[in-house]
């Protein structure tokens, strides 16, 4: 259980942080999108680990294998299966974890829960699961290209330093331009510092990411439970290392009153808008046609290279060291996880929309 996202479009995912690898079956993909390796693969290797100085050292190409659901490069409507192998696995940087639970980690919970767990890099608890979501997440982007959407995702803060807000939307270029992800090139620079002196100290630091999404029409989403924010907020807290989801004004709007908060209608170019957006783009769970944004807050990274007192598998107290290869901030290489998982609940929405609203002769 627990393993499955979606509705109309669903992915099931599989695998190991240092078993034989990770793998997917999405199902309820349309048929005749043009798919191959080529439109998966950029999405990949921008999640990768080993990408720069600021992530963990592990090396891995995370190279991907479409196994079935596509034919002469279209899909053809059935289940379409992928996997990336692991390459450089080490299990037995973790031999101490058989019995020592670590600090902040799935370790001691998914004992209890199970009676047995793979210690191995947190076996299915570890992020390397998030290769399934930005695979399905790339099948899911490409379906929404068609549609115009656009999602653009970047590093906001890392520990206490905050870039300023931009008004307008970064490019990919921009978003690119440091290992950080973050389009504020100064902010950057001060960003990838902090990072690199925590990973010096063997600590770990967090932060925040936002997500802006363009070119959504009115309509997509559902009310009451399958509002577009709340599967929104379902997918972004379904990530490894996060403790915070806000849509529009989020929490900083419950300082505002009524009146200074609302989102007034106007006509502009012959279209119905808003003159502001706190909504972040929905209302009564369903997208208005603005700018959809969000943030994410990501903890520290759980591991650090310091000695910490916890518990053993026979709760008596004791003490354990850090070991393995992690990043010192999760963040950089959370963009494009975020990126996929917005991209996946949208397309969702999209084709639920269409099924109840578009699909019949009579609402011709």
């Amino acid at each position: 259980m627990g393993n499955s996202f979606g509705s109309l479009f669903q992915f099931s995912s599989w695998g190991e942080s240092h078993g034989g690898g990770i793998g997917l079956v999405l199902d309820g993909c349309p048929p005749k999108l043009p798919l191959s390796v080529e439109d998966i693969q950029p999405a990949l290797d921008r999640r990768r680990p080993g990408q720069s100085k600021l992530t963990t050292p592990r090396k891995e190409s995370d190279q991907v294998e479409i196994l079935s659901g596509v034919f002469k490069g279209k899909t053809i409507g059935t289940p379409i299966a992928m996997l990336v192998r692991n390459k450089d696995a080490r299990p037995q940087a973790y031999d101490e974890m058989k019995m020592k639970f670590r600090p902040s980690h799935a370790d001691y919970t998914y004992q209890k829960k199970y009676g047995i767990r793979n210690h191995e890099g947190g076996g299915r608890s570890s992020a390397r699961e998030t290769i399934a979501r930005v695979a399905a997440g790339a099948v899911a982007q490409k379906i929404l290209s068609y549609d115009q959407v656009v999602i653009t995702t970047y590093v906001e803060r890392i520990h206490d330093i905050q870039a300023p807000e931009l008004k307008n939307v970064p490019t990919s270029d921009e978003i690119e331009s440091s290992p950080t992800r973050c389009p504020d090139l100064k902010t950057a620079a001060l960003m990838e510092k902090c990072i690199l002196n925590a990973k010096k100290e063997g600590d770990s630091v967090g932060g925040s990411i936002v997500c802006r999404i363009n070119g959504l029409p009115v309509g997509w989403g559902s009310p009451v439970f399958d509002r577009v924010e709340a599967d929104l907020a379902k997918a972004m807290l379904s990530l490894p290392a996060t403790k915070g989801f806000e849509i529009g004004s989020g929490f900083s709007g419950t300082f505002l009153k009524g009146s200074e908060h609302n989102d007034a209608f106007e006509i502009r170019d012959s279209k119905v808008r808003t003159k502001s957006n706190r909504s972040g783009g929905v209302q009564g769970g369903i997208t208005n046609g603005e700018e959809l944004y969000f943030r994410i807050a990501f903890k520290p990274t759980a591991t650090v290279l310091q000695n910490q007192k916890t518990v053993d598998d026979q709760d008596q107290e004791t003490e354990l060291m850090g070991r393995g290869r992690h990043d010192p901030c999760v963040l950089p290489r959370a963009v494009p996880i975020v990126e996929a998982m917005s991209a996946l609940v949208l397309v969702d929405h999209r084709m639920r929309h269409h099924a109840q609203c578009d699909s019949f002769p009579f609402q011709i």
